[in-house]
C-alpha cells in the first residue's frame, strides 16, 4: 500500500507544523520537550491556544468544537502536535469525560459541561481505580445510593492524576450493589470537588513529586441530574472512555523529540578521542531504537489509514505496547548518556551537572508508568494472542 502523504495531506500537515511552532508559546514548548513540570495556567494557556483554533477537540462534535476530519488528518494533528512539544489538550478534559458526555450525556449535561471542558475552564480529573481495584475495576467499591434528587456518595479513589488542580471528578461508582455481575451495578457520576465532605490527599512520588492523589468522599451528596446516561451502565460507559484514552498512545512524535535530544547530547559527550555518538556499541543501540521507532510508524500509519470506519482495531493494542517500550526505551538512552551527570536532583547551577541530565533519571522513573496506564501491556499482550493471533 502507499503510505504517502496525499498533497492536500502534506498541506495539511505544513498548516499544523506552521502553527504548533508560531502561535504556542515557545517557552511553554521548550519546557515539555526538555521534561521541566508545566504549571496549572501553563497547561491552561495552550489548551486556550488550541481550543480557540479548533485545535483542542477535533474529535468531539462539530456543535461542541469538533472538525469534520479525516483519520490521517487526525494522526498528522497529533503528530506534529507532539513534534512541536506542544502540550497535548489535557485527556482527562479532551479524550475521556467530553466524549462520554457528548456520546451519552443528555442535552443538558453536554450544554453546561462540554463549551467549559473544551476551554479548560473546567479541570477534570478520573475517579477510577481504588485500592484493590486497579486493573480488576469491576470490583470498585465506592457506593452512590439514591437519596430522592440526590446521590450520597462514600468510598475512596486512588492514583488520581493531577486532582490537585482539578476542579470536577467523573467517578465509577456502585449504585446496585445487589447486581448479579460486578459490571451491571456501575454507574458513571460527575462530583464537583467543592462539594463538602471530599478530601483530596497527595501522594508523593519516588522523586518527592506529587503527580498522584486519592480521593475520600464521605456522605457526598451529589444532584442525581449529574448521572450521565443510565444508571447501572457507567461500564459501558468505561469501556468506551478507555478506547479513546488509549488513542494515540503510541505517541511516536514525543518519542522521536526524546531520540533526537538522545541523539545531540551524545554527540556532545567526549569518549576517549570522539563522542558518544560514534561509539560503535551505544551507536547500535540507538540505531535500534530508530529502526524499531520506523517500524511502529509504519503500522500507525496502517492501522490509521483503515480506521475511517470509527470501528475499534485490535490491532492498536500493538501500538500500546510497542509505543510505551519505546517511550522507555529513550528515556533510558537519555539516562545512559548524562552518565554521572544523572545522579545529582534539583542541584541546580551549583554543579556541573545540565538541567537535562538532572531530569534523566526522574524521566525515566515516571515513564515505568506508560506500560501499566490505559491497559497495561501484560493485558495488551493477551488482547494480541487472542484477537489477533487467535491463540
Amino acid at each position: 500500500m502507499n503510505l504517502a502523504l496525499t498533497e492536500e495531506e502534506a498541506a495539511f500537515r505544513d498548516e499544523m507544523r506552521t502553527f504548533f511552532t508560531t502561535k504556542v508559546p515557545a517557552e511553554i514548548r521548550e519546557k515539555s520537550a526538555t521534561g521541566q513540570e508545566l504549571s496549572k495556567e501553563e497547561v491552561v494557556t495552550t489548551m486556550r491556544i488550541l481550543n480557540e483554533n479548533g485545535l483542542a477537540v477535533p474529535h468531539w462534535p462539530a456543535e461542541f468544537g469538533g472538525r469534520d476530519w479525516t483519520a490521517v488528518q487526525r494522526h498528522i494533528w497529533l503528530d506534529e502536535m507532539q513534534l512541536a512539544s506542544v502540550p497535548e489538550p489535557l485527556a482527562f478534559n479532551a479524550s475521556m469525560v467530553g466524549p462520554v458526555i457528548a456520546t451519552f450525556g443528555s442535552q443538558e449535561l453536554k450544554e453546561k459541561f462540554l463549551p467549559k471542558t473544551a476551554n479548560l475552564d473546567i479541570w477534570w480529573c478520573q475517579g477510577f481505580s481504588e485500592p484493590e481495584a486497579g486493573s480488576d475495576l469491576a470490583s470498585l467499591r465506592t457506593t452512590a445510593i439514591r437519596d430522592g434528587d440526590d446521590y450520597i456518595v462514600n468510598g475512596q479513589k486512588t492514583w488520581t492524576t493531577l486532582g490537585q488542580y482539578a476542579d470536577w471528578i467523573f467517578a465509577l461508582v456502585r449504585t446496585n450493589p445487589d447486581a448479579p455481575k460486578k459490571q451491571a451495578g456501575i454507574s458513571f457520576l460527575l462530583i464537583d470537588l467543592n462539594t463538602p465532605g471530599i478530601e483530596m490527599r497527595p501522594i508523593k512520588l519516588i522523586d518527592g513529586s506529587v503527580e498522584v492523589n486519592e480521593v475520600f468522599f464521605d456522605n457526598v451528596r451529589v444532584p442525581a441530574e449529574n448521572l450521565v446516561g443510565e444508571e447501572n451502565q457507567g461500564w459501558s460507559y468505561a469501556k468506551f472512555l478507555l478506547g479513546n484514552e488509549r488513542t494515540g498512545v503510541a505517541r511516536a512524535g514525543h518519542t522521536k523529540v526524546h531520540l533526537g535530544q538522545a541523539k545531540k547530547h551524545a554527540a556532545q559527550t567526549k569518549v576517549g578521542s570522539g563522542t558518544l555518538l560514534e561509539d560503535p556499541l551505544f551507536a547500535a543501540k540507538m540505531a535500534e531504537v530508530e529502526n524499531e521507532l520506523l517500524a511502529l510508524e509504519l503500522t500507525q500509519l496502517r492501522l490509521v489509514s483503515s480506521s475511517d470506519d470509527g470501528k475499534p482495531n485490535p490491532a492498536s493494542s500493538i501500538l500500546k505496547l510497542r509505543g510505551s517500550e519505546l517511550q522507555q526505551a529513550t528515556t533510558e538512552l537519555l539516562m545512559d548518556v548524562a552518565g554521572p551527570d544523572s545522579l545529582p536532583y534539583e542541584a541546580g547551577e551549583d554543579i556541573e551537572s545540565e538541567g537535562w541530565a538532572q531530569r534523566s533519571v526522574p524521566g525515566y522513573l515516571n515513564y515505568r508508568k506508560v506500560s501499566i496506564y490505559g491497559g497495561s501491556n501484560e493485558v495488551q499482550r493477551t488482547i494480541i494472542a487472542s484477537a489477533i493471533l487467535g491463540l
